[in-house]
């Protein structure tokens, strides 16, 4: 029985390949996130030398954020170095959950930049503080901005590119890191203006920014936590079983995903006058046009279930449970 399950169940078409795509996949991960951590790692150096010559509290506080989420590459790069590692007898399905872990640890790092822009701009409104030299201050602000939003466009191209939930979600976190530095932009104007108010003031509406920003990135992760896909994924998925010679119908269906790599099973209805070569085959052929209707699928599990012999699809095992 084992045996005749195994043979009806087949492996990935081409393994060696999949295998190195889930590796190129990785490597790309790493490499977005080392040039990451290089712009901001300049970026915040540059504005630690502004923010010491002209004494700016806000973007002292900016600085030091900029720092800290440079440093949330490290927990990335970790899970995308774990990913990498072969599936074990007690890890059956690899190590690609170690992203989703990661992506948990970088929600709670956005949350806390709201917390930490929110209770400075509270404080500065309840205890003003003069600036100096607004005009380098402001140009530190725009080069934190220009730096995060380089580094979010770059990670959530590539995050998006892989499948990445994580680092879609850190890329989300450093365009938040730049409207951060926004508030210390319109802060430096309004002091040139006189206007103490005018930094904490848009240092709220910028904490209000980072929350949307919080609340994408956490569904973003909640939903691949809980197995969620795109419908569409779905329906592309059933339309490639379905254009297999062979196949008569499509039964239970479903995609995960592990990490940024994509899993399937799939019940598929064969002819019930087929041989097991016969019904192998299809299976194979099967598989083999879902791995090209589906982005980023790395493995398939595919079971080829006979139709009934009057013309009915035979019921599934668990149908017949007493």
């Amino acid at each position: 029985m084992t045996g005749l399950r195994h043979a009806l169940t087949p492996h990935s078409h081409d393994p060696a390949d999949k295998v190195d795509a889930a590796l190129e996949s990785s490597r790309a991960g790493l490499r977005a996130l080392w040039i990451s951590l290089v712009v901001l790692g300049l970026t915040a150096a540059a504005q630690g030398v502004v923010a010491a010559y002209s004494g700016s509290v806000a973007l002292l506080g900016d600085t030091l954020h900029n720092v800290a989420d440079a440093l949330t590459a490290v927990p990335l790069g970790v899970a995308f170095l774990l990913g990498r590692r072969a599936a074990t007898r007690r890890y059956t399905y690899g190590f690609g959950r170690a992203e989703d872990l990661a992506g948990i640890a970088i929600v709670a790092t956005i949350a806390a930049s709201a917390a930490f822009a929110g209770y400075e701009a509270v404080r500065r409104l309840l205890q003003p503080q003069e600036m100096s030299h607004a005009g380098y201050v402001a140009a530190a602000a725009l080069l934190g901005f220009a730096g995060n939003e380089l580094v979010a466009r770059y990670r959530i191209r590539v995050g998006r590119r892989i499948g990445s939930a994580a680092l879609v979600a850190d890329g989300l976190h450093a365009r938040s890191d730049g409207f951060t530095s926004l508030a210390v932009l319109l802060g430096a104007g309004g002091a040139a203006l006189g206007w103490r108010w005018a930094d904490p003031a848009v240092g709220l509406l910028i904490t209000g920014a980072i929350v949307l920003v919080l609340r994408d990135a956490a569904r973003e992760i909640y939903r691949r936590l809980m197995d969620a896909v795109d419908p569409a994924l779905v329906e592309r998925a059933e339309a490639g079983l379905r254009e297999t010679p062979g196949v008569l119908g499509v039964g239970c269906l479903r995609l995960r995903w592990i990490g940024h790599r994509l899993h399937a099973e799939a019940e598929i209805t064969v002819g019930a006058e087929l041989s097991l070569v016969a019904a192998h085959a299809i299976a194979v052929d099967a598989e083999h046009r879902l791995s090209h209707a589906v982005p980023r699928l790395t493995s398939a599990l595919i079971h080829p279930d006979p139709e009934h012999a009057h013309g009915r699809r035979a019921e599934p095992a668990a149908a017949h449970r007493h």
